[in-house]
């Protein structure tokens, strides 16, 4: 079984986003599933120009490769699952995390389709629903298999040690990791047979105005 990739979108390097994150890869790991937590940085993100450039390139990798984005998404590549985790700023996930997350899933999507996926996201006290909500239009429109959980996928708290005081958050993201490694297990044993893979449906594009 292959690694869950996790992508911490904050700022902050081991603030509460990435304690909410360190919560669920320690119930994985107590599954016996393996994790891996990459941190986005503090640095400026382009945001994704739909210039198509990677689709051109034959390898799908992002253009613009100075500030991280395209290393990360290649890195992504090759997880069994994924939890993208972002702050809240301004009742939303912080821009530089919705950036990324627009260049990889151009990039690198269709690696990632029919593997199971989950979002996280920390506030001090609001927005987080509305950011929650941001970050699962990624799984959907992707063929992902969205994680559930016992409540949305949130921690409240201003530092990492509030966050560890949220009782029912800390509980959320266990179960996160937990029902991600119940679906690995499931999705393990199907390899090779017809169970795998549904029957891939083309998408039909159609524009509103005729």
């Amino acid at each position: 079984m292959q690694k869950v990739m996790m992508l911490n979108g904050s700022p902050h390097e081991r603030g509460c986003t990435y304690t909410a994150l360190t919560i669920v890869a320690e119930e994985l790991e107590r599954q016996g599933v393996e994790s891996e937590i990459i941190w986005l940085g503090n640095g400026p993100v382009r945001s994704c120009t739909g210039c198509g450039g990677c689709r051109r390139s034959g390898n799908d990798r992002c253009v613009f490769g100075d500030d991280g984005v395209a290393e990360i998404a290649e890195r992504l590549k090759g997880g069994a699952g994924y939890v993208f985790g972002a702050p809240v700023h301004y009742a939303s996930p912080n821009g530089a995390a919705v950036a990324a997350l627009d260049r990889i899933f151009c990039s690198a999507g269709r690696y990632m389709q029919f593997k199971p996926a989950a979002c996280v996201v920390s506030a001090r006290r609001a927005g987080t629903t509305a950011s929650y909500d941001v970050l699962n239009k990624y799984i959907g429109i992707n063929n992902m298999i969205a994680v559930p959980s016992t409540y949305w996928n949130m921690v409240h708290g201003n530092t990492p040690e509030e966050v560890m005081r949220d009782g029912e958050g800390v509980s959320v993201m266990r179960a996160v990791g937990s029902n991600m490694a119940w679906l690995l297990k499931l999705l393990d044993s199907a390899k090779g047979t017809p169970l795998e893979r549904p029957v891939l449906i083309p998408k039909e594009k159609t524009n509103f105005i005729r």
